[in-house]
């Protein structure tokens, strides 16, 4: 069965030069996975099976960039991607849309993406996932765009923990950080992290720090990323 994953270039946009994305639609098939990928998986429901192969299928994709083929992605004792020496990346799945994020170490030290389907984070568990000055820009937006923002908050720290934590190995809950939007719309814009507490990863590099993001089909795709040259002690 052929690997479905193609190219993204609109995705590759929310990173600097060089981080390669990859996505699908649709979910995989258990039978596309390689030797030791699906060790984890014993338990899994279907659903969350596809999911899981659409994502490898992605990562391999996107791998074979940097001439790496047939990889078989293992998932460590933590749950994340065992990724191949030299390179860094992140992979993400919800409901129709599948997709990885990979980079050379050499130039990129870390990396996040997230995805999230506009309309699926109920405004019930908003203060849960929301800061005070969060909760206070939601109000300020017309109510018919609450839940496009809401859900690129949710993206966008899920994006940096994801980036964050391969470097520190520090869990984070969603009020330890504060994500502020300058240029809000309906395409896509840059988005700030910022640390509501002393974070381990400010220890590496600055903050706050910029991502991107994107609104396309429904959904809404964040993505941040920590450049070699950015990291404190690196020059």
């Amino acid at each position: 069965m052929p690997n479905a994953a193609r190219l993204s270039q609109p995705l590759q946009a929310l990173f600097p030069t060089g981080v390669v994305v990859a996505e699908m639609r649709e979910p995989g098939d258990v039978s596309q996975l390689l030797p030791g990928e699906a060790d984890t998986l014993t338990r899994a429901v279907p659903k969350r099976i596809g999911e899981f192969v659409a994502g490898r299928l992605c990562a391999r994709r996107a791998l074979a960039e940097f001439g790496i083929a047939n990889f078989a992605l293992k998932v460590r004792q933590d749950r994340t991607p065992e990724w191949p020496a030299g390179v860094v990346g992140s992979i993400s799945h919800t409901a129709g849309m599948y997709l990885a994020a990979v980079a050379a170490q050499s130039q990129v030290a870390a990396l996040g993406i997230d995805c999230e389907v506009v309309g699926h984070v109920s405004a019930e568990i908003w203060p849960t996932i929301c800061g005070a000055p969060e909760l206070k820009w939601l109000e300020s937006l017309p109510t018919h765009e609450r839940p496009a923002a809401v859900a690129l908050i949710f993206a966008a720290k899920e994006a940096f923990y994801k980036c964050q934590y391969p470097l520190t190995r520090e869990w984070l809950d969603f009020k330890d950080l504060d994500v502020r939007v300058d240029a809000w719309g309906p395409g896509g814009s840059l988005y700030e992290i910022q640390a509501c507490r002393p974070l381990a990863v400010a220890n590496l590099m600055r903050l706050p720090v910029t991502g991107a993001y994107l609104f396309r089909d429904g959904f809404v795709t964040a993505g941040v990323a920590m450049r070699r040259a950015d990291l404190t002690g690196s020059r």
